[in-house]
């Protein structure tokens, strides 16, 4: 499994929401790039970065720092929050974005991201954000009335690189993840999925290794910039 520390962008700083609440934002670090840095330097082989304002927007917006951690590292990144059209994708590859990834466009139309992971292949994952198990959307604003298995099940044979899966009621509120849910939705599929949401201890990342799934890997935010989670000793955990 991959630690995935988290990066969420908001007004230019890194910042971890409450339940996806954007008026209930803790500012962690005003430079995103000196902290993702400092997370390579701890050992960590990917890093997960989401544009907050680009998601509402539907459009990037965070796109000075997310091109600043760019340069400042040599591992992988990710990325989510307002690509939605395929042009969007192929200038954020192109400025050398290891994999986007796309939540809203999913449901609102899959038939881009199958264009997108024909076109891009191994670069292009699918962003699940579900409260209470139904999918919500631009910015988790939006409620839907459909299941999370049964979104990710229909993007099965697109070629997608990875699912994350995120629970919403346990994003940034340090309650640990959902790992019942999360196992059932990598067990219903072939696509690899990464948790993400509530991982707030080292017992929920072992948790998570021990859930009878195999995971692609775990995201975490709050728990790594708290302290509650050292980054070194879980990227042990994860790679063991």
């Amino acid at each position: 499994m991959i630690l995935y520390p988290a990066i969420d962008l908001k007004d230019g700083n890194c910042v971890r929401l409450y339940k996806g609440e954007m008026d209930q934002a803790t500012v962690f670090n005003d430079n995103p790039a000196a902290q993702a840095k400092a997370f390579e330097d701890a050992g960590c082989e990917w890093l997960h970065l989401v544009d907050l304002n680009g998601a509402f927007a539907g459009e990037p917006v965070n796109a000075a720092p997310v091109e600043a951690i760019l340069k400042s590292v040599g591992v992988p990144a990710q990325l989510g929050g307002g690509i939605r059209d395929l042009a969007t994708i192929e200038r954020w590859l192109d400025k050398g974005l290891r994999r986007v990834i796309l939540g809203t466009v999913a449901v609102e139309n899959p038939e881009l991201v199958t264009e997108a992971a024909g076109k891009f292949p191994g670069q292009v994952a699918v962003g699940i954000d579900a409260r209470n198990g139904k999918v919500a959307t631009r910015g988790w604003a939006t409620e839907t009335d459909i299941d999370a298995t049964e979104l990710a099940r229909r993007f099965e044979d697109a070629g997608v690189a990875a699912i994350i899966y995120t629970d919403i009621n346990r994003d940034g509120a340090m309650q640990g993840p959902n790992v019942e849910a999360t196992a059932a939705l990598a067990r219903a599929v072939s696509i690899p999925v990464i948790a993400s949401g509530g991982i707030s201890s080292m017992d929920d990342l072992r948790a998570l290794k021990n859930c009878g799934a195999t995971l692609d890997g775990a995201i975490s935010g709050r728990a790594l910039y708290d302290g509650a989670i050292d980054v070194a000793e879980a990227v042990r955990l994860l790679k063991a």
